[in-house]
């Protein structure tokens, strides 16, 4: 069956249905317990986590560009909703407004083909944010993990809280929590693999039962689970503007993720997904799920890895995960409300251990300074400010380091041309020199913040400059911004007012018009611009003979004054 539109075909093979059975029952049990988590990690009704996996996963399968990628609910997100003054727990509405949104502006990315922007986001940042993102995950279920309850808001400070409140921690809750972190790990290592999980969670939610311990919180405490096929629902406008930060917040997490998958795990033909279309799976199927009562979703990295792990062979593993996540929302709600909420809290506290990757830590300080500060601060603005705000202040430090490295990265070399040989590259002279042609090769980006710096290696212009001719190299340049243009405009002025110029050459077409449109032309003549040819380095050598005859013309030119200037004096 093939997709509307540029989608990729939707593939059906004997061969790999099976194997694609196999993958979406393991991925789609696993998933439960995982949404029922993410959605207390979130703050609202664990079941508005299971509607939205179970629309997200098929909806995401079914248009993104990886055959993999599996859209889900995801910790990272579930702690910036849980951080969203307009939801706090009440307003379900907000929620799923929230998702929408966020949908829409994963859409717009895709549509506009955004996906090579990922690369702006550093290594470092990435490591400091989702380090941090793990300590918030363990922190955050300290509540429900002991039985007490503490009155700061900010999860750390709760932590320390804790620690001068031992004596009132709930021991059958730690109980019941500890029970499902030993139990995961070693039923984990046995057949069950993946399953054991669930197999966990089960098992550790019936002590409170066996026992009789009543002070064991459960699902059904905290949330109303009701069964049947969630009814679509329209956003609520009224607070959508409040809604817009955090839906930005979250498509950055959840496009940053997505990317990460998409560069992980490479399509069946070989080929990388791409991320844009990638963008469009995912907003589809938020939007999908907001309409329908889920929370935001995101490229799921856990959630891929164990898809494929578990042998899936096309996207069609995703889809049945989603009809395996329905038939156990639909016919099994009621035993998810007896679920502990302790065992939950374990599970997070798990998932939280796994996500820290003291590698990658190590990696980055190794790096360099740069990298080990950007990591710091990414991490500490994660435990003390709203999720949503550091997440846009960890890409937004992104995109600073990447200019300031980027405009710190400009060299400029000299050439020495000879006639018949390779040009010699040599370190750019301090000074022009006078009477000579200096041909300057700059290498680097050349954009704004890049071209003050530019323009301090430039040779400088001092009064023994005369008669001289510099070349500047634009080869590869096929746009100049206006800060650089002016530049170069400053500069070919302070070399005509000691009576030499300023040459261009290796410059395109479309330079050129530039150039002639921002009114360059008046400072750097037509004569003194060279295009570029398909023979690299010709226009150089044009621009340098050119340059010669100048110079000699100058000569003639004073010794001609010179001459008329003796012969006046003879007479």
């Amino acid at each position: 069956m093939k997709l509307p539109g540029t989608f990729k075909r939707l593939e059906f093979d004997r061969r790999t249905a099976r194997p694609d059975l196999t993958a979406g029952l393991v991925l789609g049990m696993v998933s439960v317990p995982d949404a029922l988590a993410s959605g207390v990690l979130a703050g609202i009704n664990p079941l508005y986590a299971l509607y939205a996996v179970m629309l997200a996963t098929p909806v995401g399968a079914f248009f993104a560009s990886s055959v993999f990628l599996s859209v889900q609910t995801t910790s990272a997100m579930s702690l910036v909703v849980a951080s969203v003054p307009a939801i706090a727990g009440v307003n379900t509405r907000a929620v799923f407004t929230l998702a929408i949104l966020t949908g829409i502006f994963m859409l717009v990315a895709g549509f506009l083909k955004l996906g090579r922007l990922m690369r702006f986001v550093s290594n470092s940042v990435m490591v400091g944010f989702m380090n941090g993102v793990a300590i918030l995950i363990i922190l955050g279920q300290l509540r429900d993990f002991t039985g007490y309850a503490s009155d700061f808001s900010n999860r750390v400070v709760r932590a320390i809280d804790l620690l001068f409140n031992l004596d009132q921690v709930d021991l059958p809750t730690v109980a019941v929590g500890l029970s499902v972190v030993i139990l995961i790990v070693v039923l984990e290592k046995t057949r069950l693999g993946q399953l054991g999980m669930v197999v966990a969670i089960i098992a550790a939610s019936m002590l409170p039962a066996l026992f009789g311990w009543d002070s064991v919180a459960r699902v059904s405490d905290i949330a109303v689970i009701t069964s049947g096929f969630p009814k679509p629902v329209l956003p609520d406008f009224s607070v959508a503007l409040a809604l817009v930060v955090p839906a930005l917040s979250l498509a950055a997490i959840g496009l940053i993720q997505g990317a990460g998958v998409s560069q992980a795990y490479v399509n069946p033909d070989g080929r990388y997904p791409n991320a844009s279309r990638d963008f469009i799976g995912q907003g589809a199927a938020n939007v999908a799920a907001g309409f329908f009562r889920g929370m935001p979703v995101g490229g799921s990295v856990s959630a891929t890895s164990l898809i494929v792990n578990s042998g899936a062979r096309t996207r069609l593993a995703n889809i049945f995960a989603g009809v395996v996540i329905a038939i156990i929302t639909l016919l099994f709600s009621g035993a998810v409300g007896k679920l502990a909420m302790p065992a939950l809290a374990g599970l997070l506290i798990v998932i939280g251990f796994r996500t820290i990757k003291p590698a990658n830590v190590m990696a980055v300080w190794r790096t360099g300074n740069t990298q080990r500060v950007v990591m710091v601060i990414t991490f500490a603005l994660v435990l003390m400010i709203p999720l949503q705000f550091a997440v846009l202040a960890g890409v937004a430090l992104s995109i600073v380091l990447y200019t300031v490295r980027q405009s710190n990265r400009i060299v400029v070399k000299e050439w020495k041309l000879k006639e018949g040989k390779l040009p010699l590259e040599q370190a750019a002279p301090s000074t022009v020199l006078p009477g000579a042609v200096t041909v300057l090769v700059p290498y680097g980006s050349l954009f704004y913040a890049a071209a003050p710096v530019f323009e301090g290696k430039l040779p400088s212009v001092d009064e023994q400059t005369s008669r001289a001719v510099v070349i500047v190299n634009l080869r590869g340049r096929t746009e100049l911004g206006s800060t650089f243009m002016n530049v170069i405009e400053r500069y070919a002025a302070e070399l005509v007012e000691h009576g030499s110029r300023l040459m261009l050459a290796e410059v395109e077409p479309s330079v050129r018009e530039q150039l002639a449109r921002a009114g360059m032309v008046d400072s750097v003549s037509h004569r003194n611009i060279f295009v570029q040819t398909d023979r690299v380095g010709e226009s150089v050598y044009e621009a340098y003979a050119a340059a010669e005859d100048l110079i000699s013309q100058w000569k003639l030119q004073t010794g001609a004054l010179e001459t008329s200037g003796s012969v006046s004096e003879g007479r």
